[in-house]
């Protein structure tokens, strides 16, 4: 799976130096009793009303990839609530499946609220099915990033997560793109996930999604010390950038 997006600007609620404001996307329109077209995309950028809440807790290793553009339902024949798009910040879309009911799935959504899912029920040829072997697993309480490779323990690492004041959301999440600013800054890669800050609506004319990025201090590991978003020491960073999109991540107090 492709895992590198050419971007001019990053997008995520990071702590210290604010990235670089990226061009907002076109408004979307509300769902309703409206028609395919009139839907609002299921983006990093957008909120989705009326879509299922995802409560789960382990790590879904089936991913899909979007190759025609996705009607989003609230249940299985039920209510149209978005479009899900080929792409995601210049990188296909891949998102996990965490469940099945006949030819519906339901997958894990990168819009706003946190834990947005939704159905879709792929015609053939519309998707491209896979398995991921890894998964990534923050905890918080401990500051500690752990990296796993099917049964293998790929690293654990210390790593810098949210204040009090700007923590970390958890639940269960998804490595959405992986960045590579074209400018210089605190991180030669930048990973938004599938989950936004609760506390900032914005940063730095972004939407506020979460990612895992690098920085420059390692005295900050092991810290509360962002605004959101994990901090990850440099050779975790190379580990995490051969992760395939649309991978789990999971993120626990």
């Amino acid at each position: 799976m492709p895992v590198t997006a050419l971007l001019l600007g990053v997008l995520t609620a990071c702590g210290g130096e604010e990235p670089a404001a990226a061009p907002p996307p076109p408004a979307g329109q509300a769902a309703g009793k409206q028609g395919p077209a009139k839907l609002p995309e299921a983006t990093t950028y957008t909120r989705v009303a009326g879509a299922p809440r995802d409560t789960g807790t382990t790590a879904a290793n089936s991913v899909i990839r979007v190759l025609k553009k996705q009607v989003v339902y609230d249940r299985p024949d039920g209510k149209p609530v978005a479009m899900l798009p080929i792409t995601q910040l210049g990188a296909p879309t891949w998102v996990p499946v965490v469940e099945t009911s006949g030819e519906w799935r339901r997958v894990l959504l990168p819009s706003r609220p946190n834990g947005t899912s939704g159905w879709v029920r792929p015609a053939e040829g519309t998707v491209r099915s896979a398995k991921t072997p890894y998964a990534v697993r923050v905890e918080l309480g401990a500051r500690r990033l752990r990296l796993t490779n099917g049964r293998t323990t790929v690293g654990t690492w210390k790593v810098a997560v949210g204040t009090a004041k700007h923590p970390t959301p958890t639940g269960r999440t998804f490595l959405l793109a992986v960045l590579k600013p074209q400018r210089g800054g605190y991180s030669p890669l930048i990973m938004p996930l599938g989950s936004h800050s609760n506390t900032l609506e914005t940063f730095g004319g972004g939407p506020g999604t979460v990612g895992l990025h690098g920085w420059p201090d390692a005295k900050v590991f092991g810290q509360a010390v962002t605004h959101g978003c994990v901090r990850v020491p440099s050779d975790a960073l190379r580990a995490l950038a051969k992760v395939p999109l649309g991978s789990p991540v999971l993120v626990t107090a």
